[in-house]
């Protein structure tokens, strides 16, 4: 019996300092799908060899432009693949007709990709709703990673895509994080990457309109890296909050960190749907974000988090002064909703029922 063979294609680099959720759920999927007799190739723009992917058949593009590697990969070694599953890359582009025309595989795009906060320019909207109509055809199934993913997916790409268009939430595995038993006063985290759109700089700001004895009681570390973050940290001096910012880096065990702290802060631009919410959540931390995206489908203002306008300094201000002062509490295990709605298992069930009910 000939084994159907799937080729996962990943705009993602593979780093041993940080394996988060989507490194978890692409080796829960690579095994669901070897016991049921299904042989992996996964394609990923960077991977140099580490213990948590070893048993994963790794082909890496060194850095290079991942479609057009995966193309000249399966045209030169004469490739043959049943299924072909994309992430992280961009949707409806010649690069879907190519794969179609090489393999004739069935093709499934997970869109992981944000939006801006203000939506796409007019130019911009109507290129995609011309490539909708040129590419999507080549494309057997959209999934988006939020009910907001998917309504931007046919926003984007066209309306006549929604009859081969589904949300499969993200998902964690719960039972790595330790949850968090006692209140941990003033102390604060940001899990995020060091870029604009994740809106590190209003926090900044914010801290500055604190009340004076909550400015000197608030502690907040920074894990994470990206193109702001030398920007950041002079800010950080410019402001003179050195002694409420730290910052870390990449953390590989945030699973485990995550407990110390009273609440995460995601004062976020954009977003499709929060794997660091769900992390958050699920160490018994409750969150203060934005309504971008897909948080809204997870948080919900007083149960297990707050929600401010993205952008607005005063109003971060004013909820982290209530924080402080214990005007704004949350007594509950915001854990639960994740342990009942959004795990790993879930997940890897649904994504693999894409290929195996096919």
């Amino acid at each position: 019996m000939q084994t159907h063979k799937i080729a996962i294609v990943c705009n993602y680099q593979l780093r041993s300092d940080r394996i988060g959720g989507m490194d978890r759920f692409f080796k829960a999927f690579d095994g669901k799908a070897k016991e049921a007799g299904y042989a992996v190739d996964w394609y990923f723009k960077s991977y140099n060899g580490f213990d948590f992917y070893k048993n994963l058949n790794i082909i890496s593009s060194e850095g290079k432009p991942i479609e057009a590697f995966t193309l000249n990969q399966i045209q030169d070694n004469q490739l043959n693949y049943q299924f072909i599953i994309t992430h992280f890359t961009e949707l409806c582009t010649p690069f879907y007709k190519n794969l179609k025309k090489l393999t004739g595989a069935y093709i499934i795009a997970v869109d992981h990709n944000p939006r801006p906060l203000l939506g796409f320019p007019l130019k911009k909207r109507l290129k995609n709703k011309i490539k909708g109509l040129l590419f999507g055809s080549f494309i057997n199934q959209f999934v988006g990673v939020s009910q907001y993913t998917v309504d931007f997916i046919l926003k984007d790409y066209g309306h006549h895509l929604k009859f081969k268009t589904k949300v499969i939430y993200n998902g964690i595995d719960t039972q790595v994080f330790k949850k968090r038993i006692q209140p941990n006063n003033n102390k604060f985290i940001v899990a995020s990457h060091l870029r604009h759109s994740k809106g590190i700089q209003d926090l900044l700001e914010a801290l500055v309109l604190l009340d004076e004895n909550n400015r000197q009681a608030i502690k907040i570390d920074i894990y994470g890296e990206g193109p702001m973050e030398k920007e950041l940290k002079h800010l950080t001096q410019s402001l003179k909050l050195e002694k409420i910012i730290s910052f870390h880096g990449s953390c590989s065990s945030l699973n485990e960190l995550f407990c110390n702290y009273s609440f995460m802060l995601q004062p976020t631009y954009m977003e499709c749907f929060s794997l660091s919410i769900l992390e958050s959540l699920s160490a018994n931390v409750p969150v203060v974000t934005t309504p971008v995206g897909g948080n809204l489908e997870v948080i919900k203002h007083g149960i297990n988090g707050f929600i401010y306008p993205a952008g607005d300094v005063e109003a971060l201000a004013t909820l982290l002064n209530q924080i402080i002062n214990g005007e704004l509490i949350i007594n509950r295990d915001v854990s639960e909703l994740v342990e009942q709605q959004f795990y790993l298992s879930k997940m890897v069930r649904e994504h693999f029922d894409l290929v195996s009910c096919t």
